[in-house]
């Protein structure tokens, strides 16, 4: 069957966001996620490279994908809110995906900037399935208090980035509780420069093995 791609506004607590929502290319879709995009004061959207491997692989996984613009980027309304506006964005965004499939189960999944979004949301009494954090900042100290709770948690880490070295990294994961996975892919930086394809084969995988049973 064709598949499914429909530009869209999320009615937002600031105004409206811009939206992209894509079902999955051969199957009716089985899940839901939302993905959450890079910082937008440093040139971060939903079409960000790492933000369309993550809604790609998903797909191909048989996700139904929402990815939306925070507040002020590109042609979503408002401006920039610290971070928290942000979230309340997110918040938006995944009310109007659970709208629209009521009776998928779903998941959070962000890059960089969007994984902090996913980590505090997610760790609310949402019910996500589970929560795909990619380039977690966690040599960043106000990182390090989120994602403590018992949510599904699985972290993709470059094994160069910048702003979660593998020591950093590593240490703020012995610290969380079960369930949780930390997989590494050999990327030159941040952005999985040099390797997208396997970060992409990554998402899917781990996707795959762990999706909910219809």
């Amino acid at each position: 069957m064709p598949r499914r791609i429909e530009s869209l506004f999320v009615a937002g607590p600031a105004g409206k966001l811009e939206a992209l929502l894509e079902e999955p290319d051969d199957q009716s879709p089985r899940e839901a996620v939302l993905v959450c995009h890079p910082h937008p004061q440093y040139g971060g959207t939903m079409h960000n490279k790492v933000v369309y491997r993550i809604a790609r692989a998903m797909r191909r996984a048989g996700f139904v994908v929402l990815r939306f613009n925070y507040r002020g980027v590109n042609l979503s309304e408002g401006k920039y809110a610290d971070g928290v506006g942000e979230i309340d964005d997110a918040h938006a965004a995944l009310d109007a995906l659970r709208s629209r499939y009521p009776d998928l189960p779903f998941s959070l999944a962000g890059f960089s900037f969007g994984s902090r979004i996913i980590l505090k949301m997610g760790c609310e009494p949402v019910g996500a399935s589970r929560l795909i954090a990619a380039g977690f900042p966690a040599g960043q100290e106000t990182s390090r208090e989120l994602g403590r709770c018992g949510v599904p948690r699985i972290f993709i880490q470059s094994a160069n980035d910048q702003f979660g070295p593998r020591a950093a990294m590593e240490a703020y994961f012995e610290t969380l509780e079960q369930p949780k996975q930390l997989v590494w892919v050999e990327a030159r930086d941040h952005f999985f420069a040099g390797a997208l394809d396997e970060f992409e084969e990554v998402v899917y995988r781990l996707t795959t093995s762990t999706v909910s049973e219809p």
